[in-house]
């Protein structure tokens, strides 16, 4: 359920409560499960209404779902039980047990042949262990209080046990909002309108004579109950301009670029959204990072290859070298632009955020000019989508360049394409010059739907974001324009006011967050909501536009891309674009600040340091961009005084970061703790203070089952409980399960083969891990009964990596055959899978291990191979990568995020470490062996990023030391 089909639910809630509707109240609590009300069942418990007291529960949790329930559900049915035989109704008290308490006897049949023997005594506390049972009343009171701290326990309820925080009578308050904000749409407003139902939308009766005044400028309808809060009374009628106030649209002008000639085309990074990019009507293309205000690619026009290009064109370059820019977009993944020019060309670049663009394809597409390019998967790989002044259209392969189809139909010059998709169909719209709107089909190449655009003349389509309603945007050759509404039967649903009349240009649109359309008219921005067809507002940025501006929505909408009239651009935002490109603006001044070399004059060393949000505090951390020596960072090798020595294959901080736990590969445990003193107030690992190894105090070894064959080469696994008190491990063998409170191996599971290769807990219920096999297979696998609940397949190879999402409610496994799956966690039936492909050029498979790491929003992933480190999205699509090069050449052997996901660290097999921002996987410092190392060739197998502290790390080596590595302190530094 989304957050707000949830929030809606709370505000039921509070209705049915303000309302004195209980039953109805504690029903929805129960099967909406959103809100456990305490109060409600220690009064079911307290009244004896047992019945009731299940059956309210089971909205929350059930007796299997884990120990805590499990233990809920029988302290209550125990009382119960107890209950009927102090009435000595031995009739309730067999039916009790055999209904109720029969499902606790396959966890302790002990206990419940001793619940059944009960029954032969005439009193119950004749029975030792209960001798000290009290009445009735007193029983429930303290089965309660114990019953309590199990429920405050428990996973499933903690978090559902308080109603969240909001002003009384919210619902009626946002009803009337709304109630106000219809009247304010009437087009013949009422000033005393009568609301008598609210089943439809409230809308003012046309007047009969003269035409009515309108309201008062304060007129407020009175909705449905007039005693609401002053914070929460409904929104007075408002203007236009407080209308687009309240829907947060970007009128703020924050960045002014200077292209440098007229441009005709925008379109905004889809991943990495404060990208612009840009094409003029001189030829050329620019990529502009809008935070910074700074263009990072300049590319003029020029023919790449001449030789391949057809006679026409050469023959039209000859007698006119100008060439104008047309349509430039960005592909879905954004991993590659494409450029439409006035002369039968098509350019594709490659593009890569770390790199130059690179040249990818030119191709010679249509004679004339080529009006507008498309991306789309008709065939599940990208294809582009080109059309022209020679009435047709044509779809090329995006990586060969080979044509695919041609379409042919129009009897005018094809304008402009959208392509679109409905499940596996995929299908596109064209539009003519000669008021042409055709649909067509990969399968028959040929027209579909054909029907005539208003306005006759050049006319765009665009999709909602969502892709459930289609819009189309023209002006005729009269200069009237039309913005309007498609039904699916091909009918106009409606059409949008407010266009000037008799325009001499061609009015451009664009949509965004499924709610609003943008236009640019009569040297204005001029803004509508889907779902009114009178203006919202407008705003004409200030002044400087042209008459009939260019125009592009950024993808989630704070941002706005508009041409200027002197070869500029404007960048307006709303609250949200501001507050990205102030945090740009604070990174981009910390970084240059610890690239400077400047010598800092002594007698200004008391000045008082700027303030730096969080944000940035790890870029000022690890100030320096090249890390050589000792004396630059603060690390410590961790003491270790067995003679079990060998190289660290796993290593993991717990939970509370005050310990770290290694896995040896000859399969032995090892448990640093720091100590909680005045030189360390705080208990957390540092490397200011040298942590202790804690032992057995029998002395023995926590020791994982080792395969026979090769134990050393043995895929080693281990996971940690969210509260440190269990960890599961394996080395090729049996999977341990550890006690990490007496560090001691409390049981082994799953007998080999195949040998569990990754593991990771349920973040629900600590007592279900998933477990990828050698054998290629996933075990949804519950500790405490010892069983494998499902067992999931969908790799060819073994299992290296696994990772939670609980917002998006997933798990994502990786494998050895370089596949992500993503499987559901409610059905565990796979979701999506995609293989991970080699960004860098080369042509063989990926092999080798596979890790995998959620970012801490839970829905971007980190995967890391040997040859690349890649963050992808909740879709499996690639965002950013970056593969060994220059100075960090060396294969990369492990990498993690910091704990706040912004920063990646990664460790290579030469020693050396790198420090990336997450975000565009940009190398911000390295660190050389030589700095923490003294010497030898020793270096990291594993890298572990602390919990709570982004800026430290330890590294786990091939000769079995730890190192725990922290940047100077800002003084030191």
């Amino acid at each position: 359920m989304s957050p707000l089909n949830r929030d809606l639910i709370f505000l039921i809630l509070q209705l049915l409560d303000e309302e004195k509707f209980k039953h109805t109240l504690h029903k929805l609590e129960q099967e909406s499960g959103f809100y456990f009300n305490m109060k409600h069942f220690e009064d079911l418990v307290q009244a004896g209404e047992w019945d009731e007291v299940d059956r309210y529960l089971g909205g929350f949790t059930t007796v299997e779902d884990n120990r805590h329930s499990m233990k809920i559900f029988f302290e209550i049915r125990k009382q119960k039980y107890l209950e009927a035989l102090d009435r000595h109704d031995r009739t309730k008290a067999v039916d009790i047990l055999m209904k109720d308490l029969k499902v606790f006897e396959t966890y302790n049949q002990e206990l419940f042949q001793e619940l059944t023997m009960l029954l032969s005594l005439e009193n119950f506390r004749q029975n030792e262990q209960l001798s000290q049972h009290g009445d009735t009343k007193s029983a429930r009171t303290t089965m309660l209080m114990e019953v309590k701290e199990l429920i405050k326990a428990n996973p499933l309820i903690r978090d559902k046990l308080t109603f969240p925080t909001f002003n009384d009578s919210r619902l009626r308050a946002l009803i009337n909002q709304s109630l106000n904000w219809q009247h304010h749409l009437c087009k013949n407003p009422h000033p005393n309108p009568e609301i008598k139902t609210l089943f439809t939308d409230h809308s003012c009766a046309a007047p009969t004579n003269e035409t009515r005044a309108p309201p008062p400028a304060n007129a407020q309808l009175v909705g449905i109950d007039h005693q609401i809060a002053n914070s929460e009374r409904p929104m007075k009628k408002m203007k236009t301009s407080q209308v687009a106030e309240v829907y947060d649209i970007p009128k703020t002008v924050v960045r002014t670029l200077n292209q440098g000639s007229n441009v005709m085309s925008l379109d905004f990074h889809p991943i990495h959204t404060t990208i612009l990019l840009v094409g003029t009507n001189v030829g050329d293309i620019g990529v502009w990072e809008v935070g910074s205000g700074e263009r990072l690619t300049h590319k003029k026009f020029k023919v790449w290859d001449i030789t391949t290009c057809s006679l026409p064109f050469q023959a039209s370059l000859t007698n006119d070298a100008t060439v104008s820019v047309n349509r430039c977009l960005w592909s879905p993944e954004g991993s590659i632009l494409g450029v439409a020019f006035s002369k039968h060309l098509v350019q594709i670049y490659a593009f890569n955020l770390n790199e130059e663009l690179r040249q990818h394809l030119e191709i010679d597409a249509h004679i004339g000019s080529v009006n507008d390019i498309a991306f789309s998967y008709p065939k599940k790989t990208l294809s582009i989508i080109t059309c022209g002044d020679d009435k047709a259209i044509k779809v090329w392969d995006a990586s060969t360049g080979q044509k695919q189809y041609t379409f042919e139909g129009h009897e005018a010059p094809v304008y402009s394409v959208c392509p679109h998709f409905n499940g596996s169909i995929h299908f596109f719209f064209s539009t003519s010059t000669d008021d042409k709107i055709k649909a067509w089909s990969y399968d028959g190449l040929r027209s579909r739907v054909a029907y005539e655009a208003p306005g006759h003349w050049c006319t765009t389509m665009a999709y909602s974001a969502d892709g459930t309603r289609l819009f189309s945007c023209g002006t005729s050759k009269d200069g009237d324009s039309h913005l309007v509404e498609w039904n699916e039967t091909g009918t106009i649903k409606q059409t949008y006011n407010g266009f000037r009349k008799h325009s001499l240009g061609v009015v451009q649109f664009d949509t965004t967050r499924n709610r609003f359309l943008v236009a640019g008219d009569e040297f204005q921005i001029k803004f509508w909501d889907m779902d009114n067809t009178d203006i919202l507002t407008t705003t004409d940025a200030n002044g400087g536009l042209p008459a009939f501006p260019q125009l592009r929505f950024q993808k989630d909408g704070s941002l706005l891309a508009v041409t200027t009239s002197d070869n500029g651009i404007k960048i307006l935002a709303n609250a949200d674009g501001q507050r990205v490109l102030r945090m740009l603006e604070v990174s981009r001044s910390v970084s240059k600040q610890s690239n400077s070399n400047a010598v800092v004059d002594s007698t200004k060393a008391a000045d008082v340091k700027p303030r730096i949000p969080e944000e940035t505090e790890r870029i000022r951390s690890w100030k320096l961009t090249g890390i050589v020596n000792v004396g630059h960072l603060k690390t410590l090798r961790l003491p270790d005084s067995t003679s079990a020595v060998s190289k660290v294959v796993r290593l993991i901080y717990t939970n509370s970061g005050c310990s770290l736990l290694a896995l040896g590969s000859n399969a032995v445990h090892k448990l640093w703790q720091w100590p909680c003193d005045e030189r360390n107030p705080s208990g957390k690992s540092t490397a200011s203070v040298a942590p202790q190894l804690r032992q057995p105090p029998n002395g023995i070894l926590m020791t994982n089952e080792r395969s026979d064959n090769n134990p050393e080469e043995a895929t080693a696994c281990i996971a940690l409980s969210k509260n440190d008190s269990y960890a599961t491990s394996a080395s090729g063998g049996k999977v341990s399960l550890l006690n990490m409170r007496n560090f001691k191996v409390i049981t082994t599971f799953m007998p080999t083969p195949p040998a569990a290769t990754s593991l990771a807990f349920h973040p629900e219920d600590n007592n279900m891990i998933a477990a990828g096999m050698e054998d290629s297979s996933i075990l949804i696998y519950n500790i405490q009964i010892d069983e494998v609940k499902i067992k999931l397949k969908g790799h060819q190879k073994k299992i290296t990596g696994l990772a939670f999402s609980p917002s998006l409610n997933v798990l994502v496994s990786a494998g050895a055959d370089a596949q992500l799956c993503v499987w559901g966690i409610d059905s565990w039936e796979k979701k999506n899978s995609r293989f991970i492909q080699a960004f860098t050029g080369c042509t063989s498979p990926l092999v080798g291990d596979i890790q995998i790491q959620f970012h801490s929003n839970q829905t971007h992933l980190l995967v890391v191979h040997e040859r690349q480190i890649a963050i992808y999205n909740s879709k499996l699509d690639s965002l950013c990568w970056w593969s060994p090069k220059d100075t960090l050449s060396a294969s990369v052997s492990s990498a993690t995020f910091s704990c706040d996901s912004l920063l990646v660290y990664a460790a290579f097999v030469d020693g050396a470490v790198g420090i990336f921002e997450a975000d565009s996987l940009r190398l911000h410092c390295q660190i050389a062996p030589s700095a923490y190392i003294s010497s030898g060739s020793a270096y990291p197998i594993v890298i572990a990023a602390h919990p709570s502290e982004p800026n430290q790390i330890a590294l786990g080596m091939s000769n079995g030391a730890i190192h725990v590595v922290e940047p100077l302190d800002g003084d030191s530094r």
